[in-house]
């Protein structure tokens, strides 16, 4: 019994002991494993760093090498406009130089033509002493004209016939838009602005040439130097002309004959213009045409004409005119000048018109206009929703005949005055005096009678915006529902359906 007691101990107490090295053995591997995942961890870590630092040391030798670049660069190009500086300065200077040199031929040229000139007339001087036997001290100073011997001879054989009072009537208005009294009486009224005295180096420019010299340029539109081989003057004279005569029409003719009517004159114009219409306090019609011009060096987009431009398939600039004109046609106030990119309704808001309209000058009346301007309290326009009725297309109808007054002015106009149909030399600046002076003089044709050639009529081509908000004014909607009410039961509109 003991001994297979004994025996069974010992066994267990093997078993044990295998169990507890077993245990043992799990135990150590564990403890390898987990050291080894510590290792690893720790290895990338480090190698993490190690990326980052590299990283890092790229990013900057890259950013080193960008602003290396970069200054190279800006170096460069500083060296390269420093070198086109340089050179356009030395072509400037250059030019300077030839210019200078130049004038100084030029001016030793002029002054040896002088000195020949002098000796010369010394010479005639002397030779006419001799032949009066040297009692000829009194003609030393004789009254003779001697002509500068630096200005180019020029004919002006075509000016003097048409100045002859032989040249025929029709012959003079055909080329300078009106007969001999009306072109009399311009001249008569602007002597004194343009008159000019002679001076010992030239004899002045008579009057009735310069206006004769603007009046033709207005209305050919000819280029200068066509101007300048009909009247024997220089280009250069004859631009100056154009614009000190046009300025001498707008500051002393203007205030005469083109100016916003008298109570009494505007009674009349009522009148009138509801005879034409049926439509009641009509003071005048309105519309506005462009000019065409050369494309401008400054705010080029704001003188596109899109409308003209996408018509005629050919880029257009101009600059606008807005007028009103009375029952015959003669324009009672003028808008001149604005872009023209500005719509209609824009160029009367910027007007000096719109400001006195707002001012309470026209309270009670009313300015016709198309369907480019809105509808306010004193400007009329004609309905322009679709579906109309009876009675608006009546309206329109009868409201159309107002607007007819205009449009056929602006064409007698830019008819007479062919200037208006050309793209010009005189500056933008300049324009507005010029586009002015042709207003007055159609006004002083009209209320002169002076006829117009049929052949010179022309079509206006002025394509017509919506404004943005048609409609302004609610007592004008009112107002104009109940004039186109009366004149349909008045019987004074709607024939053109019938």
């Amino acid at each position: 019994m003991n001994d297979s007691t004994n025996g069974s101990v010992r066994k267990r107490t093997r078993a044990d002991e295998a169990d507890e090295d077993d245990d043992l053995m799990g135990k150590n591997g564990g403890g390898k494993d987990l050291k080894g995942l510590v290792t690893s961890l720790l290895l990338l870590d480090e190698q993490d760093k190690c990326e980052q630092e590299e990283h890092d040391r790229a990013s900057i030798e890259a950013k080193i090498s960008m602003e290396v670049n970069h200054r190279k660069k800006t170096k460069a190009m500083v060296d390269f406009y420093s070198e086109v500086q340089d050179y356009y300065s030395e072509v400037e200077e250059s030019g300077r130089m030839k210019r200078k040199k130049s004038r100084l031929a030029a001016n030793s040229v002029a002054v040896a033509a002088a000195s020949d000139g002098l000796q010369k007339i010394e010479i005639e001087k002397s030779n006419k002493r001799g032949g009066d036997g040297g009692g000829g001290s009194g003609g030393g100073g004789g009254t003779g004209h001697h002509r500068r011997l630096w200005v180019k001879d020029r004919s002006k054989a075509w000016w003097d016939e048409c100045n002859s009072p032989d040249y025929p009537d029709e012959e003079f208005k055909k080329q300078f838009r009106m007969g001999r009294a009306t072109f009399d009486m311009i001249c008569e009224e602007l002597n004194s602005a343009i008159a000019k005295e002679d001076t010992t180096l030239r004899t002045a420019i008579p009057v009735r040439q310069r206006v004769a010299v603007c009046l033709w340029r207005l209305a050919t539109g000819d280029p200068l130097r066509v101007v300048s081989k009909k009247f024997g003057l220089g280009i250069s004279t004859c631009h100056k002309l154009v614009l000190e005569v046009c300025t001498a029409i707008r500051t002393v003719l203007m205030p005469k004959h083109l100016q916003w009517p008298e109570e009494e004159t505007l009674r009349r114009i009522k009148e009138e213009y509801e005879s034409i219409s049926g439509i009641p306090n009509v003071v005048g019609s309105m519309y506005t045409t462009h000019i065409p011009i050369i494309a401008p060096k400054i705010s080029v987009a704001a003188y596109f004409n899109k409308r003209h431009t996408e018509r005629n398939q050919k880029t257009s600039y101009s600059i606008t005119v807005q007028g009103v004109v009375d029952p015959r046609g003669v324009f009672t106030d003028v808008c001149i000048g604005w872009p023209g990119s500005m719509p209609d309704d824009q160029v009367l808001e910027k007007s000096a018109l719109f400001q006195r309209a707002n001012g309470g000058l026209l309270k009670g009346v009313w300015i016709v206009g198309g369907s480019s301007y809105p509808l306010l309290d004193w400007v009329l326009v004609p309905y322009t929703q679709q579906h109309l009725t009876w009675t608006q297309h009546a309206f329109n109808e009868k409201i159309g005949e107002i607007q007819k007054v205009a449009k056929d002015a602006f064409a007698r106009l830019k008819g007479r005055w062919r200037c208006l149909q050309k793209r010009t030399e005189v500056k933008l600046q300049d324009l507005p005096v010029v586009l002015g002076a042709c207003c007055v003089l159609h006004n002083i044709c009209e209320l002169g009678n002076e006829e117009m050639d049929t052949e010179l009529l022309t079509e206006l081509q002025d394509d017509e915006m919506a404004p943005e908000i048609a409609l302004r004014s609610v007592p004008s909607m009112k107002a104009r529902d109940a004039i186109a009410h009366n004149l349909l039961h008045h019987g004074l509109a709607g024939t053109s359906f019938l």
